[in-house]
């Protein structure tokens, strides 16, 4: 995944241009079939799990819906990471705030328990993403 011509700085690992590609294509394929997955199936999920559901619908579908948009951005990149760089540092700011949102509520209040292995997941894809722009920040200025 890490590329032999990409040089790291101290204490910094390096990301090639090809890993950066099949990080977002991974991303993009997770958060495309999980805003399709949440936006159509909520109700079944939502009571397997025994989760109180929101008053209406739409709070779901509408969160899925972002999610399946922001596959579509991550597709984009993958596509060409640097012309949408900015995409990149949007998809920061999202799986920061659901890793926030899931683990703010876990540590204060309660949170249905299948929301918690999708934070773990934003989690690492909010890390990969960080290194992955700081590698293309480093390629644009070689």
């Amino acid at each position: 995944m890490w590329g032999k011509n990409s040089v790291p700085e101290r204490g910094e690992m390096a990301m090639s241009l090809k890993a950066v590609k099949t990080l977002f294509l991974v991303a993009a394929l997770y958060d495309l079939i999980l805003g399709f997955v949440f936006g159509l199936f909520f109700k079944p999920i939502y009571t397997g799990f025994a989760a109180e559901l929101p008053n209406h619908a739409g709070y779901i579908q509408l969160a899925a819906a972002y999610i399946f948009i922001f596959g579509i951005g991550f597709l984009w990149v993958s596509r060409n990471p640097q012309a949408n760089t900015p995409l990149i540092s949007l998809g920061i700011l999202m799986k920061l705030a659901f890793v926030i949102v899931v683990f703010g509520h876990l540590l204060f209040d309660t949170i249905p328990v299948f929301y918690i292995p999708f934070a773990v997941l934003d989690l690492v894809f909010l890390v990969l993403f960080i290194m992955a722009r700081g590698a293309l920040k480093k390629v644009a200025t070689a």
